[in-house]
C-alpha cells in the first residue's frame, strides 16, 4: 500500500545508480576502432588508478567481480601452484573455490564472520612455508557478507617482516570509492575491483590493478589465457584490443560520468568522509535499537567495520521478516544475510545487511532507518527506542562541526 513510488535498493551492490550515469549510457554505440572512445578508456584508466592509490597498470574487463578474480589468478599463478586465501566471510571462500576449479592449490585460513585477520596466524603459516610454495596471498579488503574491514597495510608489514616473496592480492570490489584504499602506500601487488558498488555504474565492468611485482610474476608464467592476459589490455592504445574484443561502450560512458562525479565534482576525500559519516549514522541507530532479544550489529568493534556495508543480526528469522516487510510495504530493499550462520542456515534468515555505498546521502539513510524503525514496530521485533534521534544527531554534528568525526555509538570526538 505504501510501497508505490521511487524504490530504494539498499543492498551492498549493485548500488543506487545516479540518473546522470544512466543518461550518459543512453546513447548510440560509437565507433569501436577509432575516435572518442579511445580517449574515454585512457582517462577512465587514469582516474581508476587515482581512486585506488595506484601508479601501476590497470586492465579493464567486460566482467563481474568473479570474472576478475579469475583474471587475477590467471596472470600470477599456474595450475598446481599454491595460493593462500584469508577468509573473514563468504567471499574469500568463493574466490578459493574458483581457484581450485583452475587447478590451483588453494589453502584457506578462516577467521570467522565477526573478526578481522589474525596476523599471528598468518605469520605462523608463512613461517612454516620455508620453501616459499605460497605464490600469492588473496584477501578481501572488505568482505561484503560480513562487513569486516581488513587492515591491508598491517598484513603487508607482516609479510615483509618475514621476507616472504608471496604476492599480496586484494579484493577491493566492495571498498573502492567507499573505504580508503592505498595500493602503492600499502604495498599491494594486485587488486581486483568492479564498477557496481562504490563506483555507481551498472554491473558489467571489472578492473585489475597491478604493480611491478605483479608484472614480474606474469612474465614467469608459461601460459596465460589470451582473454584474461592483462598485458594485452593494459599496454595497448587500440580500443578493440583493450577488451580483447568489442568493448562495453555504454558502461564506459556511464563510468566516465561516475568518475567525474567522484573525483572532479565532489572530490575523493569528501566522498570518503561522506561514507564515513553515513556509516556512523547507521551505527548510531543500531546502537540505540540494540536489544538482548532483538537487533545488534554482528561486529561490536567499530574499528573493523566497513563504511560501505553493515551486517546486522535480528534473531529468530527476523532478518528475513524485516526484509520482506520493508520491500512490500515501504519500497525499501535491504540486503539478505550471507554465510553468517554457516551451513546450518544457508539463507541466514536471522540476518540482514544495509548497503550504504556509492550514490547515497543523508536523507536516503535517514529514510531507510525510518523505514526499518517502522518495520520493527509493525513486526513486534524487540528493540530499544531513540534510534532516529541518535542517527540525526550524528548528521547534525557532522555538518555543524565538519572537523569532528563520530564513532560507533554516535558520540562525536575530535
Amino acid at each position: 500500500m505504501l510501497s508505490h513510488g521511487l524504490e530504494y535498493l539498499a543492498i551492498p551492490g549493485p548500488s543506487v545508480i545516479p540518473n546522470r550515469v544512466l543518461q550518459a549510457m543512453h546513447q548510440p554505440s560509437p565507433n569501436i576502432y577509432a575516435g572518442h572512445l579511445g580517449d574515454v578508456i585512457k582517462t577512465v584508466k587514469k582516474d581508476l588508478n587515482t581512486i585506488a592509490g595506484s601508479s601501476g597498470d590497470v586492465a579493464l574487463y567486460a566482467s563481474n567481480g568473479h570474472g576478475v578474480w579469475e583474471a587475477a589468478l590467471a596472470n600470477i599463478v599456474m595450475p598446481g601452484e599454491t595460493v593462500l586465501f584469508l577468509a573473514t566471510g563468504q567471499f574469500a571462500f568463493h574466490w578459493a573455490i574458483l581457484a581450485r576449479s583452475l587447478g590451483i592449490d588453494a589453502k584457506i585460513i578462516t577467521f570467522g564472520n565477526r573478526a578481522t585477520i589474525d596476523l599471528d596466524k598468518v605469520r605462523d603459516v608463512l613461517t612454516r612455508d620455508s620453501n616459499h610454495k605460497i605464490k600469492a596471498i588473496c584477501v578481501p579488503h572488505v568482505d561484503t557478507a560480513t562487513s569486516v574491514l581488513n587492515d591491508i597495510n598491517a598484513l603487508r608489514q607482516t609479510i615483509n617482516e618475514l621476507n616472504h616473496p608471496a604476492l599480496l592480492c586484494v579484493d577491493i570490489i566492495a571498498s573502492l570509492g567507499s573505504d580508503r584504499f592505498e595500493m602503492d602506500n600499502w604495498g599491494v601487488d594486485v587488486a581486483v575491483a568492479a564498477c557496481q558498488k562504490g563506483l555507481m555504474t551498472p554491473a558489467g565492468l571489472a578492473f585489475l590493478f597491478f604493480g611491478q611485482k605483479g608484472a614480474a610474476a606474469r612474465t614467469q608464467l608459461n601460459q596465460v589465457s589470451a582473454y584474461w592476459d592483462w598485458n594485452i589490455r593494459a599496454s595497448t592504445d587500440q580500443i578493440y584490443a583493450s577488451f580483447f574484443g568489442t568493448p562495453p561502450t555504454q558502461h564506459l560512458f556511464g563510468l566516465r560520468t561516475a568518475l567525474d562525479m567522484i573525483l572532479y565534482e565532489e572530490g575523493l576525500e569528501t566522498v570518503l568522509y561522506r561514507h564515513k559519516v553515513l556509516a556512523q549514522t547507521i551505527w548510531a541507530a543500531l546502537d540505540a535499537w540494540r536489544h538482548p532479544k532483538g537487533l545488534r550489529m554482528t561486529l561490536p568493534n567499530s574499528d573493523i567495520r566497513s563504511h560501505a556495508v553493515t551486517s546486522i543480526e535480528a534473531g529468530s528469522q527476523n532478518g528475513a521478516r524485516l526484509q520482506n516487510w520493508t520491500t512490500q510495504n515501504v519500497g525499501l530493499t535491504l540486503g539478505c544475510g550471507l554465510g553468517m550462520a554457516g551451513n546450518s542456515d544457508p539463507e541466514c534468515r536471522d540476518y540482514f545487511r544495509i548497503g550504504h555505498m556509492g550514490h547515497v546521502n543523508g536523507h536516503m539513510i535517514m529514510g531507510a532507518l525510518g523505514a526499518i524503525d517502522a518495520g520493527l514496530k509493525a513486526l513486534d521485533i524487540p528493540h530499544a527506542q531513540g534510534a532516529l534521534d541518535a542517527a540525526a544527531s550524528v548528521i547534525a554534528k557532522a555538518t555543524k562541526y565538519p572537523n569532528f568525526v563520530a564513532h560507533g555509538n554516535g558520540h562525536v570526538h575530535r
